[in-house]
């Protein structure tokens, strides 16, 4: 039943949010040079890669170095990129993802391989399930590159404080994957957004 929904309110999104999500591409585009869109290899479920579709927000290859942004100004970060990341319209293009299947709309977020390598075996748990663009981890830490950006060490405060503690949080939807969790978290991430 859930995936009957995944498709039918992904695929009501796209066709909604058309003109803005031209108007997005049309303003990267000409912001800053380099594509409109961004891929990054994800792991999802049963450990299968995918490519996990964004709206670009930072600049060409400033990914190169490491995998984790911080704070609200990261330099390499675009100034439309900035308010795009604020308000998640980075993330509408996953839309996609969910409607051929790599995705749900609810599900743990999906990690990129350097740190599904350092999963202990009870957090690979989160792997037993399809990923998801929200859950109760991306509510609580939706502001989690500002958290970063106040750490001397952004990579290890992610790896030993903040990965853990958003797999705990993961675990509380998939020990109870019912309908009505799934519309609570896509409420409260909606309500989340619209108090940025």
């Amino acid at each position: 039943m859930k995936r009957f929904f995944d498709i039918l309110l992904s695929g009501l999104g796209l066709i909604l949010f058309s003109p803005l999500l031209l108007f997005i591409y049309v303003i990267i585009r000409c912001g800053s040079k380099g594509p409109g869109f961004y891929s990054q290899k994800r792991i999802g479920k049963d450990g299968r890669a995918f490519n996990l579709y964004k709206f670009r927000t930072m600049r060409t290859g400033s990914d190169r170095d490491t995998l984790i942004t911080v704070g609200g100004h990261d330099t390499r970060i675009t100034k439309e990129g900035y308010y795009l990341r604020k308000y998640k319209l980075d993330e509408l293009p996953q839309l996609w993802n969910v409607i051929i299947g790599d995705m749900s709309l609810v599900g743990p977020r999906p990690e990129v391989e350097k740190y599904v390598r350092l999963y202990t075996p009870e957090q690979r748990v989160v792997l037993s399930v399809r990923p998801g663009i929200t859950d109760y981890a991306s509510i609580e830490f939706s502001d989690e590159n500002e958290i970063l950006g106040r750490s001397s060490d952004p990579e290890l405060m992610y790896i030993e404080e903040i990965m853990p503690k958003k797999i705990e949080f993961n675990m509380k939807y998939i020990n109870n994957p019912t309908l009505t969790e799934y519309f609570k978290i896509i409420f409260l991430t909606f309500s989340k957004i619209l108090k940025h």
